[in-house]
């Protein structure tokens, strides 16, 4: 009579074990599943459409968004150059904050203005005076509208060039959108204009409205005083012809 020995618990799964040849005695693992050619051809092309779309958005639009973990949304004017978006932050130039490791990057629809793409992107602060930073800043002076200093220097003392590179794929993409509707409240901000007001040739649409309900109670005030002078001479004849009578 032979003993039953126990199944020992293994990498494999509990309660099971390798299985043993019947003529080695050796064990054999199970071999992984053959890959799919079909499926592997199929995340390809998804994968090629994905990096497609995203070139094409960063090309035609240059105003994406970067959402930063616990802040707001920040536009940023960019470029897009070998697979990073480049933009410029600081004194005279787009207000950024402090930017992590890795943000998510938004874009927009260049036909409709909607959103388009949402990925994550890695965050790199060129340093001046290499060969990275001298190429970026090239590149954003000649997209840079109304550059009529130094720019080269001021970014280099006073600025941030920063290189967002996107990475995996999109987390929302045409046909994969969030069900939330990503609205936020606006961002605060010191412009005002209730100390002071343009000027309009001939006011704004409310100072008008006020001068036309002005003028229109003093025609109607004129109106009825002409109507009550009216009957007082109607009652003065009327008297008149009964007292000669």
């Amino acid at each position: 009579m032979t003993e039953r020995a126990t199944e020992p618990v293994t990498e494999h799964g509990a309660g099971t074990s390798p299985k043993k040849s019947t003529e080695t005695g050796t064990d054999q693992v199970p071999s992984a599943p053959a890959p799919d050619p079909q499926s592997d051809s199929q995340s390809d092309a998804a994968a090629a459409s994905a990096a497609a779309l995203l070139g094409e958005a960063m090309a035609k639009s240059g105003l994406l968004w970067i959402e930063v973990a616990d802040d707001r949304t920040w536009p940023a004017w960019h470029v897009w150059d070998d697979g990073a978006a480049l933009v410029v932050s600081g004194p005279g130039e787009q207000p950024l904050p402090w930017l992590p490791k890795e943000v998510r990057v938004i874009l927009r629809s260049k036909d409709t203005g909607g959103r388009l793409l949402t990925v994550r992107a890695h965050v790199h602060v060129l340093e001046p005076g290499t060969p990275e930073w001298q190429r970026a800043a090239d590149l954003l002076r000649a997209s840079r509208l109304n550059s009529v200093d130094d720019s080269l220097t001021r970014w280099a003392a006073e600025c941030t060039v920063t290189a967002l590179v996107p990475f995996d794929s999109p987390l929302e993409s045409p046909g994969a959108y969030a069900a939330h509707d990503h609205r936020e409240p606006p961002a605060r901000t010191a412009a005002t204009t209730t100390s002071w007001r343009p000027w309009h040739w001939g006011g704004r649409g409310e100072e008008k409205a006020e001068r036309k309900r002005a003028r229109d109670e003093v025609k109607a005030g004129r109106r009825a005083a002409k109507e009550r002078a009216k009957l007082r001479k109607k009652r003065q004849r009327r008297g008149t012809r009964r007292r000669g009578r």
